[in-house]
This record gives structure tokens, sequence and C-alpha cells, in this order.
């Protein structure tokens, strides 16, 4: 293949696969080679050409399908070789997505790329359980934390405890659920109302979606008692949770109720 190859870093959206922009969906409809992760749906796949490559380069918790290194490699060389590479990854590829990394090994590779923008789970799964991260009434600021926690520099960690509790009306914890008790704990120590209300939202925008609530207090033994909750997990924290009570619009189109209430 000849020519000038190029790689779109492409955000999937969080789950409902009617949730990529137009311009991500392009891309896949010219692509010579897709790469995808765990959490970019699978029927978008359906949209690339049937002869387009598609390398699965997915991870669990201490399970690497191809460490990321690899993938920034494929990446480059897939493209130097003069193909469309589409990097199809789950939410927005710059939300915790490593599209920084990415983009700089391929800057660096001489690779031409582009950052397609997607929809966060953070905000759209919020949404489909009927919490909206803003509201004039409940939250005027709205923060995204990993939830993958480090506390090997304690000194860095107060401050962003202090932020996060204390200056911050709704924060969402990505991936947190294994990190719940140091993420509940490290708030409430930092001055967050242990009443603060709490949900966590497990499989947001597809219709296995389970969302547990609660408070800092309680959201603990409020996951104890329900094993279907897994990642992949938004934990929400603020008080817009309390508009859920009123517009779980997504359960109530569906015909079930998968949600579990303080």
């Amino acid at each position: 293949m000849s020519g000038a190859g190029k790689v779109y870093l492409v955000g999937a959206g969080p789950g409902d696969p009617k949730l990529i922009t137009v311009k991500g969906l392009e891309c896949l409809q010219k692509a010579h080679v897709v790469v995808y992760d765990r959490l970019a749906n699978p029927e978008l796949l359906a949209y690339a050409p049937e002869k387009a490559e598609r390398i699965y380069c997915g991870k669990l918790p201490d399970h690497h399908t191809m460490r990321q290194e690899s993938i920034n490699e494929v990446l480059a060389e897939k493209a130097l070789e003069g193909k469309i590479v589409v990097r199809l990854k789950g939410g927005d590829p710059c939300v915790f997505g490593r599209a920084g990394e990415e983009a700089e090994h391929l800057a660096g590779r001489g690779v031409a790329f582009e950052i397609v923008p997607g929809v966060t789970a953070g905000i759209a799964a919020s949404a489909y359980a009927g919490i909206p991260v803003t509201h004039r009434d409940h939250g005027s600021s709205f923060a995204v934390v990993t939830g993958h926690l480090r506390e090997d520099k304690p000194e860095l960690a107060v401050e962003k405890w202090r932020a996060l509790a204390g200056g911050i009306d709704t924060v969402a914890f990505y991936m947190g659920v294994a990190n719940l008790p140091l993420i509940r704990t490290q708030l409430i120590k930092h001055g967050r109302d242990a009443e603060t209300p709490v949900a966590v939202i497990s499989w947001g925008t597809l219709p296995q979606q389970v969302v547990v609530t609660g408070t800092l207090a309680n959201i603990e033994e409020r996951l104890a008692e329900n094993s279907h909750v897994t990642n992949p997990a938004i934990i929400l924290v603020g008080d817009v949770v309390k508009m859920r009570e009123k517009i779980n619009w997504f359960e109530a189109t569906l015909g079930v109720n998968y949600s579990l209430a303080e």
C-alpha cells in the first residue's frame, strides 16, 4: 500500500454504540486497521470495511493483552505502511484513555494523526442514570478523577483530597470501585459531609446498567448488597445525585429498574 498513512485516535463513547460521533463513525468507515480496546462497544467494528484488520488490545486489571508501548508501536508501524488506522477507545480518548501518550509517540515517529473526541462516561453514564453532573441548585462545578489512586506522594495527596472534598460540587471517579473504601474515607476525612449522596453506575448507557445509590457513610454497605455492580463503573459524589429520584429516564424507558436506592 502506497501513500502516507494516518492514525485517528477516536472516542467510541461510553457504551451505547449510537453515542459515537459522526466523525468517529466516518473514520471507522475508511479504516484499513482498527485497534480497539475492551470498553469500545464491539458492535462498532461492523462499520469498518470487511477487509479491515482488527486488532484487540484490551486491558483488565493485572492482565494486558498488549502493553501500552506495544500499542504505540503498532499504531505507528501500521500508519508507516501507508494505512489509515483507527485507535478506537471507550469514552473520550483524552480522558484516562492514554491518547496523549499515543499522540506523543506518533509525533515522535513523524506519523500524521488526529484526535477525535468522544462522549466521556462520567457525563454520559450519569445522564443515563438520571443525574446531571451540574445543576443550578445542586452543583456548579464538576471534576473527573481516576479511581486508580496512588498515595505514594502524601503531601500531594492531601491537597488533592482537600480540593475534592471542599472545593468541587460534583466528582466522578472512573474505575474506582476497588478503591471505594479509600475514596469515601479520604473525602470524609478532609471535610466532605458523610451524608453526601453517592451513586455507583455500572455499565452505564447499556441495557445492563446498574445503579446503586447511598451516601458516603453507607455506600460500601449498599454495594455489598448488590453483586451485579462490576467495572466499568463510575462513582459519582455530590448533591446532584438527588435528581435521580425525579429524572431516572433511561431505566423507565427500558421498562425495568436495575437500581438500588438508599
